[in-house]
């Protein structure tokens, strides 16, 4: 038996091992896949039988003090700036991803946005990664000052950098990172919109969604991975030692 195949092998399974590690933990993460259509208000839950209602896959809306689902919204990047629009925002500026975009009021009984995450190792730290945004609705007038995203992790909750624009503006597209460390296997992570600028109406946004092993953390091999390797390499050191005697 060649000792180079087996050491390609070896190298082949920690780089899968490696891919896993990274893999993206979000479902719908751009929020493209929806249920029943999109720029409408979303319901609670993950299903609805309204036409003037969707769901985001993969994705809970929860209810909030003003009823169904709370306040938030799936808008399309295409027409949020028009009057097409369930909620046209003042000099909107399309997300680089394109597609849907999550928009939540934060004044007006927002609802938490969740999904629980599968698949966790315990200990690890997980990089949530995301692009934001703060417009003020059509029709509004008033400066928009402090809004930001809680974002929860299981128990852990951080809050993004706040954006605050002035009467009419938008403020483009941000994008946040957050390290979290998992304490359990499955863990669900939410946003909430907070703001603190009432009686004029503004709209935090969302996209760009993804969730993957931090790279401080992932790059160190399962253990089950490194005892495969370490075997391997016995067995590759073996089998050339034993080459070599076959040849004296």
């Amino acid at each position: 038996m060649s000792v180079k195949p087996v050491l390609l092998s070896l190298l082949t399974l920690a780089a899968l091992s490696a891919n896993v590690a990274n893999a993206n933990l979000i479902t719908n993460g751009g929020f493209e896949a929806v249920t029943n259509g999109t720029n409408k208000q979303l319901t609670a839950g993950t299903s609805t039988t309204l036409t003037y209602r969707t769901t985001l896959t993969g994705w809970n809306s929860a209810p909030s003090n003003t009823g169904d689902g709370g306040y938030n919204f799936v808008l399309n990047n295409a027409t949020a700036g028009t009057a097409t629009s369930v909620k046209q925002l003042k000099n909107y500026t399309a997300s680089a991803n394109g597609g849907n975009v999550f928009a939540s009021d934060a004044q007006y009984g927002p609802g938490l946005l969740s999904q629980t995450i599968s698949d966790l190792s315990v200990g690890t730290s997980y990089l949530l990664t995301f692009d934001y945004a703060v417009g003020q609705q059509a029709g509004f007038g008033g400066a928009n000052l402090n809004n930001y995203w809680q974002v929860s992790f299981g128990n852990t909750t951080l809050n993004t950098a706040s954006l605050t624009i002035a009467d009419s503006e938008f403020s483009g597209w941000k994008t946040a990172s957050m390290a979290f460390t998992a304490t359990s296997a499955s863990q669900m992570l939410s946003f909430l919109a907070k703001g603190g600028s009432a009686g004029a109406p503004p709209f935090l946004l969302l996209d760009g969604v993804s969730m993957n092993a931090n790279a401080n953390t992932s790059a160190v091999p399962e253990p089950s991975t490194i005892s495969l390797l370490l075997g391997g390499i016995g067995l590759a050191g073996f089998l050339a030692r034993r080459r070599r005697n076959n040849k004296s």
